[in-house]
């Protein structure tokens, strides 16, 4: 025993078998590999084991099999190749390239179209104009996408329903980079042509903003200040506001039709069957045509009317009207109703589908609507029915207040009440109408807009 204790009292890593060792060297991250090789000749010997590199090379390169036999290097050769190129972007290279492939992957039968409008990668020097135009350095996650769309994939024009937004390329995000009073130091990452809306990613923390934050810009139209802006959270980071994206659409959670992204939301939740008729909600919000001052917040929302294949044919019919409860965050209930849907009166046969758009506004962040349809059989014209529209909610993304406003003094803010309560002055004397004006006017609050049936110009 005590022969078997001097045994392993003398026994140190470097006596210990080889594969014990090269089991735990495939524990450690490439740093900790990297730096056993300066320890002793022994382990920098296991450490270039190149099996061991094979999962750095996959996780954070995304090397395949395939390319490493195409290439005819061995795993540690790619590894220290690559990171040779894009070791600055280690961090996120892996999770922005693979959202990347992922949805080229998905778009190739979906939307050869846009798979088309893939252009040439540039020089990833580019990115140097920006640092020229804006003094500000990147941050790591959008210098990283910016070197993967640019230098190795190149951009795409993405289609999408109700926008145009366009990626910027370099030049132009360089030189849309703010340097004026509510978007300090923020730079544009997409550009609507139709309603000249930009997606901002905060370069430096500023005004009240964080760094790396991608929003919306939404003036503030009550504050009589141009620097007044609130935003629209939309990413915590370039990442994740990207991934984030790609996810939604490769898990078809942003359905494609007509070669058309849909950015609604579906909650699964959101499905009412009454007999053989299957109604389906999803929602998406509109920061376009929002704003938090004063509080107008716009969402549309998709509905998808679906008659099971398996139902007798005589159950065929024909819808008449649509009755709305729409209730606020406030508790505030309107009821609206009316015939047909976006002026039409669809027919819903075994089988057959009928999908429309519509949307609505709410003067609080959140919201939700229910309701049902009346139809009529085809066959029998004298026999009604209802149909469940099942319950939805809507809210809108996290915004911040601009700083601008917080900074406001106590004239500024007495100013802006008389202003509100002139407005509502406003809108007690709109409420003194009489009763057929006033359903008028609350069948305005929700529009019937019937899906675009022309092809979107360039979208994110």
């Amino acid at each position: 025993m005590a022969a078997v204790e001097a045994d392993m009292g003398s026994m140190t890593l470097e006596s210990l078998p080889t594969d014990p060792l090269l089991l735990i060297l495939s524990f450690l991250d490439y740093r900790d590999l990297i730096n056993c090789c300066y320890v002793s000749r022994r382990l920098s010997q296991l450490s270039s084991h190149d099996p061991l590199w094979r999962r750095h090379c996959k996780k954070y390169w995304l090397i395949s099999e395939e390319e490493k036999t195409r290439k005819n290097r061995c795993w540690k050769s790619l590894f220290i190749d690559t990171y040779s190129d894009v070791g600055r972007y280690i961090d996120h290279y892996a999770a922005i390239k693979k959202a990347w492939d992922d949805l080229k992957k998905y778009l190739e039968p979906r939307c050869p179209r846009m798979v088309l409008s893939l252009k040439e990668g540039e020089r990833e020097s580019e990115n140097g104009h920006i640092r020229a135009c804006s003094h500000c350095k990147l941050t790591p996650d959008a210098s990283a996408t910016m070197y993967i769309w640019l230098t190795l994939l190149g951009s795409m024009a993405l289609s999408n329903h109700y926008r145009s937004e366009d990626l910027l390329d370099v030049d132009t995000a360089a030189g849309g980079f703010q340097q004026r009073q509510g978007l300090k130091y923020c730079l544009p990452l997409t550009f609507c042509i139709h309603t000249g809306l930009s997606q901002y990613i905060a370069v430096e923390a500023a005004e009240g903003r964080n760094k790396n934050e991608v929003f919306y810009q939404c003036p503030d139209q009550m504050a009589r200040n141009p620097a007044a802006i609130d935003m629209f959270i939309i990413g915590a980071t370039f990442t994740d506001w990207f991934t984030s994206y790609v996810n939604n659409v490769v898990s078809g959670g942003f359905p494609i039709i007509r070669d058309q992204i849909f950015r609604y939301v579906h909650d699964p939740e959101c499905v009412a069957t009454t007999g053989d008729i299957t109604v389906s909600v999803s929602t998406s919000f509109l920061p376009e045509l929002s704003s938090v001052h004063p509080p107008h917040y716009f969402f549309t929302y998709r509905i998808r009317i679906e008659m099971s294949k398996d139902a007798l044919p005589e159950k065929a019919c024909q819808l008449d009207s649509r009755y709305w409860r729409i209730t606020n965050a406030k508790g505030d209930v309107e009821e609206v109703q009316g015939p047909g849907v976006v002026g039409e009166f669809p027919i819903i046969s075994p089988g057959r589908i009928y999908e429309y758009t519509s949307c609505t506004t709410f003067s609080t962040t959140s919201g939700y609507m229910e309701g049902y349809y009346t139809f009529h059989f085809l066959y029998f014209k004298d026999k009604i029915f209802n149909v469940a529209i099942p319950r939805f909610h809507m809210a809108c993304p996290t915004f911040r207040v601009s700083i601008a406003r917080l900074e406001m003094g106590p004239d500024d803010y007495e100013e802006m009440e008389e202003e509100e309560h002139e407005e509502e002055d406003n809108d007690d004397d709109s409420a003194d109408m009489d009763e057929s004006d006033e359903e008028e006017e609350i069948q305005r609050r929700v529009f019937d807009v019937p899906i675009r049936r022309r092809r979107c110009s360039r979208l994110f």
